[in-house]
């Protein structure tokens, strides 16, 4: 058994998030995770919400609550929607939490310690119609690298380029949309990234495994230009976790807080301790997932997140955790998406266009949605949600291939020999070349969900579902019970059988429906198939089971027409 760390992307608190969002981290490493537990290895599964900054502020003021009565009921309802779409987390955390306040100051100590933080007098954007300094994310322009008209203060969503506001030519306040912006003198924090340059460089070589949009993201902000350049960790705001403090080792820092992109991914590992701490548990007890001198030494950490977020996990972070100059676990792999556009543009919450995942389970149960975006997930390429394609999936894979195995074999033996599973004939009635290749299906499915590769894993898996159905057309026992009833007997044993595995190797994607399954079948083992021949005859003759409900209705024509006007939202 090995020990597998895995963190999603923490999403944003200001409002629920979009299938996009859902595929491109939270719902590829719930996958993940799901798989590494069902092949018995030890895994914890962290995420939580992203709850600083001036867009939770903004947010805030715009429902008329403090901003910490707002993210605690954010927070609330991002955990139930989890819960919709049964995303496993064994925690999920909170960055606002008193552990992750701690922990932020105490690298920022450690960091100032190592002379990996300097002081920097400089002139920031204030908007003299707002009355306030205008954080990065709130100043828009047009970037001065590729021309996109709506780069932010930090970064060009086009490009990917790393800016200051400062940088973008005919800057705007996004709060008023005022132009009416002057520079001001501020202090800040700024941390060292310059002097982690080669460091960086290094250990990014050292990763010869992972994926080139990771590595290729990185290479491009440590390279481009003047390469890695000195970051600025803290900002003019009143919400965060306080830049000054006791110990602190800098004055004049008061009424700033630490950047939510320096205080963000130390919520991964201050996650681990809020879990802990809720249940009584010693320290030593999430130090062993992240402390390498605390047993994390073994652990295979592996973070999912969408390309945008590649330069902060792949530089700003890990320049936090190596200038520590602790032995804090630093992440192993680094599984990134492109993006999931929405029926030929892209997602926009201010227009209504495409689906919520809140929107999403009030249609249809999340196995149907888990199904699709898994499938369809934007692995080496951006991909393309649209109505047509969802029913085609939806009706064909989970609807025509999987649930009609299920419903077909059920009522059959229900019908012809109860509900029971029929004693007769032989103990497994195929050869061994059936097993050999339903054998090697399995594995080739194993070694894509380790390589992480799930569009992959998707087809391998259903590839395994049409050949239980094909076996199905061939044996048809349906026929073979009239002259042969023991013979048909042993092909619904296998096919029960049959039924079983596909539950297990299906759980990762479909969990809901491969439970109601299995509960069908009146068996809660969950073994793996690592011996299949084993598995084909793992339910016995005289095993009960009851006859299931429809596993997958299919999405008829008026309901893809009637959902594709209520998301279409509006267009400019």
């Amino acid at each position: 058994m090995a020990r597998h760390l895995i963190t999603s992307a923490i999403p944003y608190i200001n409002g629920i998030k979009h299938l996009g969002n859902l595929v491109g981290s939270q719902l590829p490493a719930d996958l993940y995770a799901r798989y590494l537990r069902g092949r018995g290895h030890e895994v914890l599964f962290l995420c939580a919400t992203d709850e600083h900054g001036t867009p939770a502020e903004l947010a805030a003021a715009k429902a008329g609550k403090p901003v910490a009565e707002y993210c605690a009921e954010m927070h609330a309802v991002q955990a139930e929607i989890a819960r919709g779409f049964r995303l496993s987390f064994d925690h999920f955390g909170r960055s606002s939490s008193a552990q992750n306040h701690a922990l932020t100051q105490h690298f920022a100590l450690r960091l100032a310690e190592a002379g990996l933080i300097r002081e920097v007098i400089e002139r920031q954007m204030y908007s003299v119609a707002d009355g306030r300094f205008l954080p990065d994310r709130y100043i828009e322009g047009t970037c001065p690298n590729c021309g996109y008209d709506s780069a932010r203060g930090d970064q060009c969503d086009n490009c990917t380029k790393q800016l200051d506001p400062v940088d973008l030519i005919n800057p705007r306040s996004v709060i008023s949309g005022s132009t009416d912006l002057e520079l001001r003198e501020t202090k800040h924090l700024y941390l060292r990234q310059s002097d982690m340059r080669a460091a960086l460089s290094d250990w990014i070589d050292s990763k010869t495994d992972w994926p080139v949009l990771t590595t290729s993201i990185a290479r491009k902000w440590l390279d481009d230009g003047d390469g890695l350049q000195d970051r600025g960790i803290t900002r003019d705001l009143h919400w965060g976790v306080p830049a000054q403090f006791p110990g602190a080792p800098w004055t004049g820092m008061d009424g700033k807080v630490f950047y939510v992109w320096f205080d963000a991914p130390i919520e991964y590992i201050a996650c681990a301790k809020e879990m802990t701490d809720a249940q009584g548990r010693p320290d030593a007890d999430w130090e062993r997932w992240w402390r390498t001198d605390k047993g994390a030494a073994d652990v295979t950490y592996t973070q999912f997140m969408g390309k945008d977020n590649v330069p902060f996990h792949t530089l700003s972070f890990p320049v936090t955790i190596l200038g520590s100059g602790e032995p804090w676990k630093l992440v192993d792999y680094i599984k990134s998406f492109n993006y999931l556009n929405y029926d030929g543009g892209q997602f926009s919450t201010s227009r209504g266009r495409g689906v919520f995942m809140d929107q999403a389970l009030s249609i249809l149960p999340a196995d149907y949605w888990r199904w699709w975006l898994l499938s369809h997930a934007p692995e080496s390429a951006d991909s393309e949600f649209t109505w047509e394609n969802f029913q085609a999936s939806v009706n064909k894979d989970l609807a025509d291939v999987l649930g009609n195995l299920i419903s077909r074999v059920t009522k059959f033996c229900r019908s012809k020999f109860g509900e029971a599973l029929p004693p007769g004939g032989p103990e497994l009635p195929v050869g061994p070349e059936f097993v050999a290749d339903l054998t090697e299906r399995v594995r080739a499915y194993e070694s894509h969900m380790e390589a992480m590769e799930v569009r992959k894993a998707a087809a391998e898996l259903r590839a395994i579902w049409v050949a239980g159905n094909e076996y199905l057309q061939a044996a048809a026992p349906w026929s073979a019970v009239k002259t042969d009833p023991e013979a048909a007997a042993s092909m619904i044993r296998m096919a029960f059988n049959l039924i079983r595995v596909y539950c297990i190797l299906s759980r990762p994607f479909i969990p809901d429906a491969a439970a109601s399954t299995m509960a069908a079948l009146h068996c809660d083992d969950w073994a793996w198939p690592d011996d299949v021949a084993a598995a084909l005859t793992r339910l016995p003759a005289g095993h009960a089971f009851t006859t299931p409900d429809v596993l997958f209705r299919k999405i008829t024509d008026e309901e893809r027409a009637e959902w594709q006007t209520r998301f279409a939202g509006r267009r400019d």
